[in-house]
Formats: structure tokens, sequence, C-alpha cells
């Protein structure tokens, strides 16, 4: 998993691995890069600079907002929540696909 510096990898394994202790082998996190002031500076940027790698996670979630459905969450099971998830994203694909190209 890519993280943003907004997140502690150490307090994420903690937690995970109260509730799934196996957890640890399955994933594994790594901090985005991020480049330093000077860095920004020698380029010729300044103010906010946006992290590549950030913006597919939250592109993501400003796509499944649009999802009236998803507003309130009213399901009672994970399912049935996971499963309006999937059908917003596979809306989304449609879409895509169905665009004039």
């Amino acid at each position: 998993m890519l993280l943003d510096h907004g997140y502690h990898p150490e307090h994420l394994t903690e937690e995970l691995e109260k509730v799934y202790p196996q957890i640890m082998t399955k994933i594994r996190f790594e901090l985005s890069a991020k480049p330093s002031k000077q860095e920004n500076k020698a380029q010729g940027k300044s103010g906010f600079i946006p992290v590549a790698a950030r913006w597919v996670i939250e592109r993501s979630n400003s796509w499944m907002e649009r999802c009236k459905i998803l507003v309130k969450n009213f399901e009672r099971t994970l399912t049935n929540a996971t499963a309006k998830v999937n059908l917003c994203f596979i809306r989304l694909m449609i879409k895509r696909l169905a665009a004039p190209s």
C-alpha cells in the first residue's frame, strides 16, 4: 500500500494486527515520494504541489461520492454495502465505455 505522508505506517500496522494478526504477511506499507522544498524551488514550483500517486486514490473516492446511493449508509450488512460500492464502480466503467471517443 502506498501511503501519503499524512498517514503513520507504525500506527496502521499496530491497529491492523489487533484485528487480523496475519495481515502483515499479505501487505506492506510504503510512503510515497515527496520532493523537498529545495527540489521544488529548483524546478521553479511553489505552493501546493500534488503527489501523483495520492491523486489516484482521491480521484477514485470523489468518483464514488457522485453516486447518490452512497451518500448515507443505510445498509445493515457489509455485503450489501460492498455491493453498492461495486455497482457504483460498474456504473462508472459503463459510462466510460459508452462515451464517444
